[in-house]
């Protein structure tokens, strides 16, 4: 059970297209359901909502800790190596992890439930307000449900690419994104370009607003400080609403829905 009152719903089952472990299924990590992540070593990526949700366990009586990585990646190895017995994140690049990795497997309980959205200095709610518009034009028109689809799906994947209007206006000048291009489907290299879900959904945003998109790539946990710094214009990198961020940063309405969840070795 989760300590200090975290609000996060821990659903009953869920259906991992990779690598999905059933509950109470034996493991090298002795961790079949969140119940037993007490008393173990737990690998997050630094400043994500895994993190936040992992520290809720860290320095219990059970003697819990929690292994902090500037990179996914580094925090799956550790896993590998067995420096770790777990590894909390986002399940879409979980799947992408799993599917690169026979011995890692995701387990079927979900750890939590979020919702993601992108972050933008407080002083600047006229931005805030004009992305919410389109956002929820996005929505209305299908265009964002394309954009997921193209990423996300066996029947669907690649089927959707978003493609810029003819002649669209960038009068406006440069919206800069900071991210943090390490977090397949989301956003990930392809040669020297980041792409994924929110770099397309950034660039529909920009499309609609008359904005040329430039997208810079930072550490996850930088991301809310360049955004206050005006170093960016907005945070996209699959982060989720809390209200310790809220503190520092505002949100715009939340774009997609999406799950934690823990990967252990098979």
């Amino acid at each position: 059970m989760m300590k200090k009152g975290i609000a996060m719903t821990i659903a009953a089952v869920m259906t991992v297209s990779m690598g999905c472990m059933a509950f109470g299924e034996e493991n090298s990590s002795g961790i079949s359901s969140v119940d037993d992540l007490a008393g173990k070593k737990i690998g997050v990526q630094m400043g994500t909502t895994g993190d936040i949700y992992a520290s809720d366990y860290e320095g219990d009586e059970a003697g819990t800790s929690v292994e902090r990585f500037s990179k996914g990646a580094q925090a799956i190895m550790a896993l590998k190596q067995g420096k770790v017995d777990c590894v909390i994140i986002d399940s879409e690049p979980a799947n992408k992890f799993v599917e690169a990795n026979d011995d890692l497997a995701i387990l079927d309980e979900e750890f939590a439930v979020e919702e993601y959205a992108i972050c933008v200095d407080k002083s600047n709610t006229e931005l805030t307000e004009k992305i919410n518009t389109v956002l929820a034009e996005l929505k209305d028109t299908g265009v964002l449900d394309n954009i997921i689809a193209n990423y996300i799906g066996d029947d669907t994947k690649g089927q959707f690419p978003y493609e810029s209007p003819e002649g669209v206006d960038r009068s406006n000048g440069k919206l800069v994104m900071a991210t943090n291009a390490a977090f397949e489907p989301y956003e990930y290299y392809e040669g020297d370009k980041i792409v994924g879900i929110d770099a397309d959904m950034a660039q529909a945003v920009c499309d609609a607003l008359g904005y040329e998109l430039e997208i810079v790539d930072m550490e996850f946990a930088s991301i809310i400080n360049a955004v206050q710094a005006g170093k960016a214009d907005i945070g996209v990198a699959g982060m989720t609403i809390t209200e310790d961020r809220l503190k520092n940063i505002d949100f715009t309405d939340p774009y997609t829905t999406a799950t934690q969840v823990i990967i252990v070795r098979k």
